[in-house]
């Protein structure tokens, strides 16, 4: 029976198509509050006094502050340095100082209005260049969140040999996740103490592990339920332990349910963004193309506090080399403090940023070489066998080439380039054509040895009605993990897809399975459910000579094996593969398992009026081991283009005085379904021994793509060299400026 490869219905389709699936807001809680926060209104400062206007009905309202914190006042994540209120300093606008629970959302967000803050302002740190001048220090001696040195070979040595030194700089910026639905969560104790948090996010478990400290109680009195989620895209991985945490702090408080739920406007100030990013590029490269030493420097923004920065400065530098084999490479990376608010989570987690900035480089080498880029990304491709820039040596499901040669021929790059040539001859003509090429990698999974401390758990549980149900916190945010996970299942066992069931993420039923994040879903929290299938199967053979195909005949089965328990549960932990050893300390040996690869060409068309750009055509091809469901695939590739496509041209976070100005999509502009480009998409499979049925990562891979191919193209279009994003009309308008007034 076939379910691995068949483009199945999606699990939780149904219920999202006809309207009924329930969002946190459309829960009815009995009794509820309406929970609002008071945010900072500078960047930087201590808090002097708060006033309450006295005309307002405070009594009619529940009020929490720091003080009210029953444990420590810290949000757990990598460092304890980020307050869950602050108490007196503040280190970025839009930083939580006090909850405010009304019966009425609207009173509750009017009553913000009636209170006053009086601060002492100190100086901000609002740019990466003023953070490592230390034009103010903040609350680390050198506002280093942290350090990564990656060495390989000498680079000295091997910019001596160079016959040609490149160098560059490349920007990238903030970006907004803008996420269907907003923020939202829901909060209430329950009559034997149990502290209840449900709401829209990517990761049970961390919200769990955040509780523990703010309120201590024992483990199995915190239980953490996701509700359907309006897609997550890394601005739900960590930031639900913040909202979390204000909502059960009212929560236990007023002895009431709370609901927090942010609009848009809340949503796009006070949340974590994409870390915007300076990276330098020094290449030394052979005459013929051949890359033979790298020299290359990252730093992050990291905002007010850690978050998730280090984790996400480890992937950016890690990929910054770009998928090539270069004998000589040195990366030092940094993420820094700064008055801005917290940088966290986004999809691609800091390799779109580097990516962007190794494939731009290619390009300008190749131009300094007078040769074409396709040429020398050819000669330079990763390949089996390979070693990276932390030591390890690729030992397979390498598809760096093929992905390449099927994307320029899919998408007739050579003849498309040529063709461009010949249209920008014609000084009549009102645009300009380019078609533009990049290629990357993608770790899949956690980093070096973050699977194995997550030890991440998940399994079957069989019924004596002869249900069978995957038990996982791993969540549906849109991508698809419920369809995609109940196939693997399903093939394993030899059973129609419709048997398995997804049991709802909710940490006092199902394992922890780790988060939903690093394109490790599939691949790892698959592998364990192939694995406890697999179990499950031989269990039951084991007890009547074979697996059931009928309903009959599991129920026989199930109640067999149970035993007079409700159900039998196989649960499968995470082993790292003996092969796989990895150096923290000197950022050495196999930082993934494995690596998805994608390569795409863009063609487009630039108004020589307005500078707008538009995609005329967009092709892809990404290796992504095997399409478990080739429609989610393809879905995954297509929603991921255009979200990056955003990045590349549209998308322009404006901070003042450390507030982004334009947070409303009225002037934060999103790619719509008119700027989405027809797309070509080819799914390359490559196999890896390690994932259910050889599949690997897709979930970020389609992020990184996009830009450098953009970039490429714009370069090819006007002889415009912008290495900095977005590329918006405005930029590329100065840029021929400069370049008609040289």
């Amino acid at each position: 029976m076939l379910a691995v490869g068949v483009s199945s219905r999606r699990k939780e389709g149904p219920e999202k198509l006809c309207g009924v699936a329930k969002y946190i807001d459309d829960y009815h809680l009995p009794g509820c509050l309406f929970g609002v926060t008071l945010r900072s209104s500078i960047p930087h400062g201590t808090i002097k006094n708060i006033r309450f206007d006295p005309k307002f009905p405070w009594d009619d309202c529940v009020i929490a502050r720091a003080a009210d914190i029953p444990g420590q006042n810290y949000v757990d994540l990598i460092e304890h340095d980020q307050p869950l209120l602050a108490e007196e300093r503040i280190l970025h606008a839009m930083e939580p100082i006090l909850l405010i629970g009304h019966p009425v959302r609207a009173t509750a967000y009017q009553a913000l209005e009636h209170i006053e803050v009086d601060y002492q302002e100190s100086e901000p740190v609002l740019s990466m260049e003023d953070s490592i001048a230390l034009r103010q220090v903040l609350y680390r001696s050198d506002n280093v969140f942290k350090r990564i040195l990656i060495e390989k070979g000498d680079t000295g040595a091997g910019m001596a040999k160079s016959d040609f030194i490149v160098e560059g700089e490349y920007r990238v910026p903030s970006q907004e996740q803008a996420y269907i639905e907003n923020n939202g969560v829901a909060a209430w104790e329950e009559d034997d103490g149990t502290l209840v948090i449900m709401g829209s996010m990517q990761c049970p478990y961390y919200v769990h592990k955040a509780m523990k400290p703010l309120f201590p109680r024992r483990e199995e009195k915190i239980r953490i339920i996701q509700t359907t989620t309006g897609g997550g895209f890394g601005g739900k991985e960590e930031y639900p332990n913040m909202i979390g945490g204000h909502a059960a702090l009212l929560a236990i408080k007023s002895g009431r349910p709370v609901k927090m739920i942010y609009d848009r406007h809340e949503d796009m100030l006070a949340t974590t963004k994409r870390h915007p990013a300076r990276i330098r590029h020094r290449t030394g490269v052979r005459r013929d193309g051949t890359l033979f030493a790298q020299e290359i420097e990252i730093v992050m923004d990291g905002g007010a506090y850690v978050t998730l920065s280090p984790v996400v400065l480890s992937r950016g530098a890690i990929h910054a080399s770009g998928p090539y084999q270069c004998p000589n490479v040195r990366i030092l990376a940094k993420s820094m403090a700064t008055n801005n608010p917290p940088s966290g989570a986004f999809r691609g987690f800091g390799a779109p940023q580097t990516l962007f900035a190794a494939e731009l480089h290619m390009e300008k080498i190749a131009a300094t070489l007078g040769i074409d880029s396709l040429a020398l990304r050819r000669r330079n491709l990763f390949r089996q066998g390979s070693v990276t820039a932390t030591g390890q040596v690729l030992r397979e499901s390498v598809g760096a080439s093929e992905v390449l040669e099927r994307a320029v021929q899919r998408a007739k790059y050579v003849e498309r380039r040529k063709e461009c040539k010949q249209w920008n001859r014609r000084k009549d003509r009102t645009s300009w054509r380019g078609v533009g090429l990049s290629v990357v990698f993608h770790g899949a999974g956690f980093t070096g040895a973050g699977e194995v401390h997550l030890a991440s758990r998940a399994g079957l549980s069989l019924t004596r009605e002869g249900e069978i149900r995957v038990e996982a916190a791993s969540t549906e945010i849109g991508q698809g993990t419920s369809s995609m996970l109940a196939q693997i299942v399903a093939e394993t066992l030899g059973v129609p897809y419709q048997w398995i069931q997804i049991d709802t993420p909710d940490t006092a039923r199902v394992p922890n399975s780790g988060p939903t994040v690093a394109s490790r879903t599939c691949m790892v929290v698959g592998s364990l459910l192939q694995r406890a299938a697999l179990r499950l199967k031989t269990a039951v053979a084991e007890l009547q000579g074979t697996f059931p195909h009928t309903r009959a005949g599991l129920r026989t089965a199930a109640r067999k094996l149970a035993n007079g328990k409700p159900a039998v549960s196989f649960i499968e932990e995470y082993r790292q593969p003996d092969e796989i050893q990895w150096d923290e300390e000197k950022y050495k040996g196999d930082a993934y398992g494995v690596y998805s690869y994608a390569a795409m060409v863009v063609e487009l068309e630039i108004n020589k009026l307005t500078y707008e750009v538009r995609i005329r055509r967009l092709t892809t091809a990404q290796d992504i081991g095997k399409a478990i469901n080739p429609v989610l695939v393809e879905g995954q590739i297509m929603g991921g283009t255009a979200q990056a496509l955003g990045y590349a041209l549209l998308e322009n976070v404006i901070f003042q005085n450390g507030v982004m100005q334009n947070a409303q999509f009225t002037n934060y502009i999103i790619p719509t379904t008119l700027d989405t480009p027809p797309m070509s998409v080819e799914l390359v499979e490559k196999p890896y021994s390690r994932g259910p049925f050889g599949a690997k990562g897709v979930g970020e891979l389609p992020f990184d793509v996009p830009a450098p191919a953009v970039a490429a193209a714009v370069f090819h279009a006007t002889g415009l060299f912008i290495p900095e994003l977005p590329l918006l009309p405005e930029r590329i308008s100065r840029a021929k400026r400069d370049q008609t007034a040289r």
